[in-house]
């Protein structure tokens, strides 16, 4: 459980950063004299992605050991499931924080122009839609590699402590995605991820990732109707 506590901090020291770097005026420099990207736009891109994907390969090796389910059909599915979720995520990091870089600089003011139109949907809808697919897949199959190799020490109530405050950094990062925006798909994704974790904490009790991802999830969810609502 430690090294499990200590890679979800990794993921939530990474979700801090991740603000911090979006709402702080010290990124907003150039990353060279040509001005091909703002500090903001490569930190998110490259850096704080990378970390956070380590950290969660990291957290996959951590589940898993030695058993008859390493060689199951199951576990060859959940691996392919994870490394295609990793591309997608990294194709929209890629793909948004140019766009958003470019939509930001040059098309605030005429946004009616063929290029801007194709940058606008790369930045608002495309990359979007490639985030929330990559997303679900890859910590989907981190629930289904949690069902497979299931957690063989003792659940202590601070673990669960650590568990849930880890969680409600997942869950800002949810709320900042979910909640400021039109209600559309990635929302009804992100609800069925939610749905699932829930039923497995359900159905198979109280294992770590279960008891991460439902918490994270459905703060992230329940906070997002009420930002909806009063906004």
């Amino acid at each position: 459980m430690k090294r499990i506590h200590t890679l979800l901090a990794v993921q939530s020291v990474v979700a801090i950063l991740v603000s911090i770097n979006r709402l702080g005026p010290w990124t907003l420099g150039h990353v060279l004299p040509n001005e091909f990207l703002r500090w903001v736009d490569f930190n998110n891109m490259l850096v704080l992605p990378l970390i956070s994907l380590v950290a969660f390969y990291l957290l996959k090796k951590t589940i898993e050991y030695d058993s008859p389910s390493r060689e199951s059909r199951a576990h060859l599915a959940i691996n392919l499931t994870f490394i295609v979720g990793i591309y997608l995520l990294a194709a929209s990091y890629g793909d948004h924080e140019v766009t958003n870089y470019l939509h930001v600089r040059f098309c605030l003011d005429d946004p009616s122009s063929d290029l801007c139109r194709i940058v606008i949907f790369n930045d608002d809808e495309f990359s979007h839609w490639i985030f929330f697919t990559g997303f679900v897949m890859m910590n989907a199959a981190l629930l289904f590699l949690q069902n497979l190799f299931p957690h063989r020490e003792k659940i202590e109530s601070m673990d669960i402590a650590l568990l849930l405050v880890n969680s409600l950094f997942l869950g800002a990062g949810l709320l900042t995605k979910l909640g400021f925006g039109e209600i559309g798909m990635d929302f009804y994704i992100v609800s069925t991820l939610a749905a699932f974790s829930a039923y497995l904490l359900w159905k198979r009790g109280r294992q770590p990732l279960f008891i991460y991802y439902t918490s994270a999830h459905w703060l992230g969810l329940i906070g997002s109707l009420i930002a909806q609502f009063v906004r």
